[in-house]
This record gives C-alpha cells, structure tokens and sequence, in this order.
C-alpha cells in the first residue's frame, strides 16, 4: 500500500503574522580555551551589555521593537568580534563602545546599515 505524503503549506508572507521583535541582534559571546580566535577576547560580554543598556535608554526595547542577545559561537571568529542584526542579517565586526553606539542609531532604531563596520562576507573562522 503507497500513501502519498503531502507537506504542509505554509502561509503566504503577506498573511504571516508579524515578527515579535522588529529587530534582533545576537553577540558572539563564545570563549575558546584553545587559544583561537574567539570573540570573548575582545570584550564582547562588554559591548553586549553597553548595546543593552543603550537599547534600553533610547526606549528601543521589547515587543515590536529591539532585542538585544547573547549567542555562543556564530563561527565567524577571525573577525572577532561579531554581532549579527536580523531579519535582515546584517553582520558586524566592532571595536568599541562608540561602534556599538552607531550600529544601536544607526541600524536598531533608523535601519540604516553601519556599512565601515559590515564583516566582509569572506571572513570565517
């Protein structure tokens, strides 16, 4: 006896809800003990919390607007650090609190790409 399988349908995207958030960037927070790259080297746990705190005195904070998160490894460690914005998957390389504070003005609240500051696409682990 052969059934057929059917896949689910999925919705079109114009009848998908809505994304809880409007934006959502995740920081590389990975700690290697091997002695590679690795984005806990360069003060990532620091920028994290600095783009939390700022997403959250701008008032860019929670549903419908920005979530800031920790990741583990994003596998792009030789541009250590990393962070990457979705959905529109924008990712970042930074160097202090002053990129973290562009990418928060820029690109979290006015949704212009920080472009000096994109991780070129070649750049792995």
């Amino acid at each position: 006896m052969t059934t057929s399988h059917t896949p689910p349908t999925t919705p079109a995207a114009s009848s998908r809800p809505d994304s809880y958030y409007q934006r959502h960037i995740f920081f590389c927070l990975n700690q290697r003990d091997n002695g590679e790259a690795c984005c806990a080297d360069h003060r990532a746990e620091a920028s994290f919390a600095h783009c939390k705190q700022r997403v959250k005195e701008l008032g860019l904070a929670g549903a419908g607007q920005v979530r800031v998160n920790k990741a583990g490894c994003l596998d792009r460690c030789a541009g250590a650090p990393v962070a990457v914005v979705y959905p529109e998957a924008v990712w970042y390389t930074f160097v202090d609190q002053a990129d973290i504070d562009e990418i928060v003005q820029s690109h979290l609240q006015n949704g212009q790409v920080v472009e000096r500051l994109l991780l070129p696409t070649t750049v792995g682990r």
